[in-house]
C-alpha cells in the first residue's frame, strides 16, 4: 500500500509518526543511526521533518520492516541505492601521521 505524504513545506514529529506508523521514539532513535535525516529545529527545539526526510524515513521503514535488514544492512542499502560505495583509506590514521612527520623533518631540514 502506498504511503500518501500530504503536501506541506514542515511535518512536526508526531504527523511523522502517524504517517509512518511508528511511534515517536523510533523516528528519534533513526535519526541518530541515519544521518541523511536531519529535521530542522525551532527556536524551542521542536523537530521539522521536511518532505524528503519524510520520504527518507518511509524508505528506512520498509527496509527494516518489510525487507528485514538490520540497522547497518540498511545503511548498506540505502548508500547502494545512491550509488554510493564505500571505499577503504588507503593509509591507516599512525600512517598518515608518520607521513605528515617525514615531511616536516624535510622541511626543518632544508629550513636550518
Amino acid at each position: 500500500m502506498e504511503t500518501i505524504i500530504p503536501e506541506k513545506a514542515y511535518f512536526r514529529i508526531g504527523e511523522v509518526s502517524k504517517i509512518l506508523n511508528v511511534e515517536t521514539y523510533v523516528i528519534r532513535y533513526w535519526e541518530t543511526e541515519f544521518k541523511t535525516i536531519s529535521p530542522v529545529r525551532t527556536k524551542t527545539a521542536q523537530r521539522l521533518y521536511r518532505k524528503k526526510d519524510v520520504q527518507e524515513l518511509l524508505t528506512i521503514k520498509d527496509l527494516l520492516y518489510t525487507q528485514r535488514f538490520t540497522i547497518d544492512g540498511a545503511k548498506k542499502q540505502l548508500h547502494k541505492m545512491r550509488g554510493i560505495t564505500e571505499t577503504k583509506p588507503k593509509f591507516s590514521e599512525k600512517q598518515k601521521l608518520d607521513q605528515i612527520k617525514k615531511e616536516l623533518q624535510k622541511i626543518k631540514a632544508i629550513i636550518s
